[in-house]
Parts: structure tokens; sequence; C-alpha cells
């Protein structure tokens, strides 16, 4: 699965290559009306790409919300009237775009995520209640999926609640966003970490592994675990020249994650890089045997205890944490050794021309031959 970005549309996706696509953003106002994240796009971008995909076999779902988009989420969810309301309006757009799903990507129900969102300690309870009016409005083919954090979502004391038990009988699936995770900290950390830094983590809870046990533990099944993945990397001003686990004093907030509209460049130390990027202006070059190396004055590093690479520059004093079809074999190789559902990669449009990324995790969700 991939996410197909408003603000990054690719034209040339090769559908037989996905399962589904997620179109982001649409949005959520407190009247509990939707309106496109795109508001000049939006509508035309999703009627396209659900004609291409039907057309390739592959499904589409429209995700609702976003790191800037969840600012009113709970007001929306906060009454039985406004919970219906919105499961109408979701309704309609289901069928008027002739869609095959659904999915809730509110950043964070009982958490403040972005500063400008509402907040209030029955957030999840009232997601629940909205989830289960939204089953009963779509049809019982609609799937219904929810983007989360490594955790389950916070109860009314603001802690992970035990039991998610009651999510996992409306959701059809629950994408870990394991991505972000340390951004532009000092000294930089890996974005996407597989497992919990060697131990070493001020951040214990915010990897695959950890996010794995901890949904189960809350009763809710590994094979309604879906992956989520990154295409880029952050570009930090640093002279280090290893990954450290991270320095700062952990909270109970998850990690920021920014706005997806950034697209920095290389000389620009403040943000994302798409891994497309890192190859096309030969960051990254590939080698006979398919890998990547660092080129230009990067070089590029291993970091063992989060199955991650870096690249890092001594010149410039620039370190980049990102992923690869390495590190992605490792994390799909995981995703089927655990029995989770799979994975969704954000977003398809940072891929290479070839689908470097997405080829390397199709081969390893598949059990290898004997």
């Amino acid at each position: 699965m991939a996410y197909f970005a408003d603000w990054a549309p690719r034209e040339d996706i090769d559908f037989s290559r996905f399962d589904w696509i997620d179109y982001a953003f649409d949005v959520v106002s407190q009247d509990s009306s939707l309106n496109w994240d795109d508001a000049m796009n939006g509508s035309k971008q999703l009627q396209k790409l659900v004609a291409d995909a039907h057309g390739g076999g592959t499904k589409v779902k429209l995700s609702i919300g976003g790191w800037t988009g969840s600012k009113d989420f709970s007001t929306a969810v906060s009454t039985p009237e406004k919970r219906q309301t919105f499961a109408n309006n979701v309704e309609k757009l289901y069928k008027d775009y002739n869609l095959d799903g659904i999915d809730i990507d509110w950043e964070y129900p009982g958490q403040s995520g972005d500063g400008a969102n509402g907040v209030s300690p029955n957030d999840t309870q009232n997601m629940l209640s909205f989830f289960k009016l939204l089953r009963e409005a779509l049809p019982p083919t609609a799937r219904i999926t929810a983007a989360v954090q490594d955790q389950p979502f916070a109860g009314a004391d603001g802690q992970p609640i035990h039991d998610a038990s009651g999510f996992a009988e409306v959701l059809d699936w629950v994408l870990m966003m394991d991505y972000d995770t340390y951004e532009t900290t000092t000294p930089p950390g890996p974005n996407a970490p597989l497992y919990n830094g060697c131990g070493k983590s001020r951040e214990p809870s915010q990897n695959a592994a950890a996010g794995v046990n901890a949904w189960t533990a809350a009763g809710f099944p590994a094979n309604k675990l879906v992956l989520g993945v990154p295409s880029y990397g952050y570009i930090t001003k640093s002279s280090e020249t290893t990954l450290q686990a991270r320095s700062l004093p952990p909270t109970r907030h998850s990690p920021r994650r920014l706005s997806r509209r950034n697209t920095a460049l290389p000389e620009d130390d403040s943000g994302q890089i798409q891994f497309r990027s890192l190859v096309r202006q030969g960051i990254l070059v590939q080698g006979g045997d398919g890998s990547f190396v660092g080129s230009g004055g990067f070089e590029r590093g291993w970091d063992s205890c989060s199955a991650t690479p870096f690249l890092h520059n001594p010149q410039s004093g620039q370190l980049i944490p990102y992923d690869d079809p390495q590190s992605l074999a490792l994390k799909a190789a995981f995703v089927r050794k655990m029995g989770m559902a799979g994975v969704n990669l954000f977003d398809i449009h940072g891929d290479t021309d070839a689908w470097d990324l997405t080829d390397s995790l199709r081969k390893n969700l598949v059990v290898p031959a004997v």
C-alpha cells in the first residue's frame, strides 16, 4: 500500500505493484463537514486516481485528517449529532467517488499533536463511537482504517489505553506510522527505527517492534496491523558520523510529524528529502549489485541498532537519516514474520522511477521459496 499526496501527485504509477492507494487528504471541520486539503485540485485528483487505480486492479481509500488536518476532529465527534453528521458526510463521499474504503488519520485523539488541535479526555471513546456509526453507514465491503502511533490511542488519563479490542471489532486495520521518530534532534537519530536502538533509546516505545508489542498487548491482533514506512529522510546539520539514541527527555506525546509539503534539498538542512531526490541529485548512486551507495561527498553508513541507513558529509556537516531498499527489506521481512497485514509507504512520489523501494517491500513480504 502507499499514500498518494495531493501536494505531490505522481502520474506514472504502476498500479500492478499496489493493492491499495490512500489519497491524502480530506479534512473535517468543526461542523462535521468535509473539505479538500487541496481545494483547487482535490476532487479532480481523486476522481482520476480512482479511475486509473480501478483500471489497474488497485483499490483506493480516502484519508481524512493528517498532521495539519486534525485540529477539528475532537469537536466533530464530540456529540452523537455531530458524529452522525460526520458519518453521513463520509458515506456521501464514499459513494460519490466510487471509493473502496476510508482512512481516518487523526493526529492524535486525547493528545495535542499540532498546537492548533482541539483535545478532550473523551476523544478516544468518542472516536470509537464514530467508527461504529461509520461501519453502519458504509457497505460491508468498505474498508475502514486508521493511521496511528506506535502506541494505542490515549485514554481519558492521557496514557495509552490497555484495551483496544473495541477498535479491532470495527476497523479492518490500523497503520502504525513508524516514521518521524527523531526528526532533526541534536544529535540526530534514526527517522524510522525498526528496533529499540540497542536498548539505549530514550523513546523505547517509538519503533516498529515496540509498536507491534504495544498494540497486540492491548488486544489488537497482529493481522490487523500495517507498518507505515517512509520514502524520505531528514536533512540535519551535524558533524556526527553515526546516529545517536535520542537525547531529549521522553514525553507522553508522540514525535511531531512535519508537514509533508516540506521538500527540502540537500543545501537546506531544515527538512525532509525524498529518496528519489537523493538519487536524482547524485547523492545516492546504484552499484552493479543494485544497492545504493553515497556519492558527491556523502558517505553511506548503517545504524545496526535501528536497522536504518544514513548519509553524512564531513565537508558540508550534513547528516541524513533515511530508508532505502535494504532497510525496507528488513521491515517487510519483519512484517511477514510477525503475521501483520502489510506495509504502507508514505508516500508514492518519493520512490524512484524504477520503483526500487516498492519492489524491495514487495519482494520481502513474500515467503522465500525453499
